[in-house]
């Protein structure tokens, strides 16, 4: 076989275009690799910013309004104070 001697030989110049084609498709399967990994944690971030957003809508819709909790200690006021002013 011949071995490559410079690179204005042809041969050399294949082995080489060989060498950097056998490079470049690593490169290519290792970012496609790595591509495939961000595509699938974005995915889960999504899934998880989706659980969290809808247990967040649960919480507020489970949640007593402040003015609700106002009004009825405005109405426990009223109630003690009618039943300290009625004589027993």
């Amino acid at each position: 076989m011949n071995e490559p001697t410079s690179l204005s030989d042809p041969y050399a110049v294949a082995v080489e275009l060989e060498r950097l084609r056998g490079t470049v498709e690593a490169g290519f399967a290792r970012v496609d690799g790595s591509l495939a990994l961000l595509v699938q944690r974005s995915d889960q971030t999504d899934r998880q910013l989706a659980d969290h957003e809808q247990r967040l809508d649960a919480l507020e819709r489970s949640r007593w309004p402040l003015a609700s909790i106002g009004a009825l200690a405005a109405i426990a006021t009223v109630v003690v104070t009618a039943w300290e002013l009625t004589p027993h």
